[in-house]
């Protein structure tokens, strides 16, 4: 469902080392559905239950969230495995189906440049995304390791830098919080 007031969409990237990319992208999102524009949230290497996705639930008239895959093989420091890179497909085929279906104003893609970098795709396999994107529909890619081929498409770039984190102090994830 288009949104009339909404007229040009751009491709922004959240990127960089610091804490805050895809809680940048959500709120963009949460504001987006403030004004009544639709969001799609694209999450790989994501399959842990984020608190996100119970957040949500509460607004899925205006955002719908999937997750693609999780990020296991990184902590295991192992190459994703054929099963996360047909999930990782899965997730790049559900953003080109809902960015063309004409039902949705801004398209997320959370962690697609780790994904990148992690060789779950290539940025071949992203570059068609951009190009395809409608100029009525906004895109913003999230993630560290952000390959320069998506930096000079974007319209907008973040970079999240990472100046002074308590994980350095050895404190965790926190539920709520990070997670």
């Amino acid at each position: 469902m288009k949104n009339e007031n909404f007229i040009q969409g751009y491709i922004q990237i959240y990127t960089g080392n610091g804490k805050g990319k895809t809680t940048a992208a959500i709120g963009q999102a949460v504001r987006a559905a403030g004004f009544g524009l639709k969001s799609y949230i694209a999450q790989f290497m994501k399959e842990f239950p984020y608190n996100e996705l119970e957040s949500l639930k509460h607004l899925d008239k205006w955002i719908t969230i999937e997750q693609f895959g999780g990020d296991e093989f990184v902590y295991k420091k192992e190459l994703p495995g054929e099963d996360e890179i047909r999930k990782a497909a899965k997730g790049l085929n559900a953003v080109i189906k809902n960015m063309l279906s004409g039902e949705y104003n801004i398209i997320i893609m959370d962690e697609v440049c780790v994904s990148i970098y992690f060789g779950l795709f290539t940025v071949k396999d992203v570059l068609p995304i951009i190009e395809q994107k409608p100029n009525d529909v906004e895109l913003i890619l999230t993630g560290r390791y952000c390959p320069d081929e998506l930096l000079e498409r974007a319209d907008l770039i973040t970079e999240m830098k990472d100046i002074k984190h308590y994980y350095e102090k050895g404190i965790t994830s926190r539920r709520g919080i990070e997670s």
